[in-house]
């Protein structure tokens, strides 16, 4: 397995997400350049927002027992997400997703640098029952990717296993989690994940 792919789990149930945003520089140099300043854009969790126009969602990151923090993402840490819908009340009213790995690799010989964060859905570490709070089941990952290879950078995002969490026990949340699982696999998040791709690779003015 190449490190462009290493990761990013195998595709076994579900629902497929892959959005790609791509940007060829004149010379190494320069995609070197924007590698770097588009790896502290992808770490920088909480600021996602700022880069991406129109992004419909709040990201905020937090430590593994939920608190609010501003640097760059660690593993173990959660994402808070707000999104543009009611929200479930075990992720007292936003989803939640722990991150499990943090890939940060070069292949000199393939003159390829990757930086990328793989997340799954979890609990909310500040609720004591420990129901994942996400519209998705745990067998579901999101990982986000900024790449290196020559001279072209790009910025992934690529969802694997994505099948909808209804075996909560909430009546609310199984039904908020169908809708909104649903919506996102016909495609309304597409349009996010497009947003946040070209943000995070968009050259510096």
């Amino acid at each position: 397995m190449s490190i462009e792919d290493k990761n990013i789990p195998q595709q076994q149930t579900g629902n497929q997400v892959d959005t790609q945003h791509e940007a060829t520089l004149n010379n190494r140099e320069e995609a070197q350049q924007l590698f770097a300043s588009a790896k502290k854009r992808l770490l920088n969790v909480s600021h996602w927002g700022e880069i991406a126009n129109g992004f419909s969602s709040s990201f905020q990151l937090t430590d593994s027992s939920g608190q609010e923090v501003d640097r760059p993402v660690q593993k173990g840490d959660r994402f808070r997400i707000s999104l543009p819908a009611p929200g479930p009340d075990s992720g007292n009213g936003d989803d939640w997703v722990e991150v499990e790995n943090i890939q940060d690799e070069q292949d000199e010989n393939a003159d390829i640098e990757i930086i990328s964060i793989r997340v799954r859905p979890t609990s909310d570490p500040q609720n004591p029952k420990p129901e994942t709070a996400h519209f998705y089941t745990d067998e579901a990952t999101s990982t986000f990717v900024v790449k290196r290879k020559g001279n072209t950078v790009s910025a992934e995002v690529h969802g694997r296993n994505e099948v909808p969490n209804t075996q909560t026990s909430g009546l609310w949340d199984k039904l908020r989690h169908a809708v909104v699982a649903v919506g996102s696999i016909l495609g309304l998040s597409n349009h996010q994940w497009k947003n946040l791709t070209e943000g995070l690779i968009k050259p510096k003015k």
